[in-house]
């Protein structure tokens, strides 16, 4: 495994995701704290491109935990059965409603232990909802910054809750609430798992990669 980056070296890096991309945003589509809710569940094992052709109608249906439930889930499946899991992620998303309405007053909960009690929400997704709803500094590790962290050394571990307590210990303070979009958006992007674009890559001279890609 590589080892951890220094605090220069970490903060150069985000430096230049800085400059690159002062506000980065996440891609799934959504008009509130409940469609962002349910778009990240969607997202599980599925692209945002593809979770954001099944929403664009619905979300005009079902924007609240009531409309969810008012469309049920035979519904909910018609929108979302091009989406990988739909059947087990409707089941959760029609409970997760009736959660919202029955003991939050519709609301979707601004707490990680109250958003991962809800049905098929983990801590990736409450961590993607704290960090882009109510701009807490969770970081939310997906596939890509996981194999991000631990080609360059900006967050290596050996799993998932490894990295992100990286990510939490060494990002300096005033990079943590872009931190995570930053990855995702430089994995997806340039980083890329089968040929990564290290000959464009903006971090090349500071990444530990012994396969750089030139």
């Amino acid at each position: 495994m590589v080892k951890q980056l220094d605090y220069h070296m970490m903060r150069e890096i985000f430096s230049r995701f800085q400059a690159q991309e002062p506000e980065p945003k996440g891609e799934l589509a959504h008009t509130n704290a409940f469609t962002l809710l349910v778009a990240v569940a969607l997202s599980a094992q599925a692209t945002d491109v593809g979770v954001n052709r099944a929403t664009h109608t619905l979300f005009q249906i079902a924007d609240t935990p009531q409309k969810m439930l008012d469309l049920g889930e035979a519904g909910l499946i018609e929108h979302i059965k091009t989406i990988g899991l739909f059947r087990n992620k409707a089941k959760n998303i029609i409970k997760l409603s009736r959660i919202l309405v029955e003991e939050y007053d519709g609301e979707v909960p601004n707490s990680r232990a109250a958003l991962q009690s809800l049905p098929g929400v983990g801590r990736k997704t409450a961590n993607v909802v704290l960090n882009m709803w109510w701009g807490v500094p969770a970081q939310a590790v997906d596939t890509h910054i996981f194999r991000i962290g631990n080609r360059t050394g900006i967050c290596p571990g050996k799993d998932v809750d490894v990295v992100e307590r990286a990510i939490e210990d060494n990002v300096p303070a005033d990079f943590q609430q872009h931190a995570h979009h930053w990855l995702i958006l430089h994995g997806r992007y340039v980083c890329k798992a089968r040929k990564p674009l290290c000959g464009t890559c903006l971090i090349r001279d500071l990444c530990q990669y012994e396969e750089k890609n030139l």
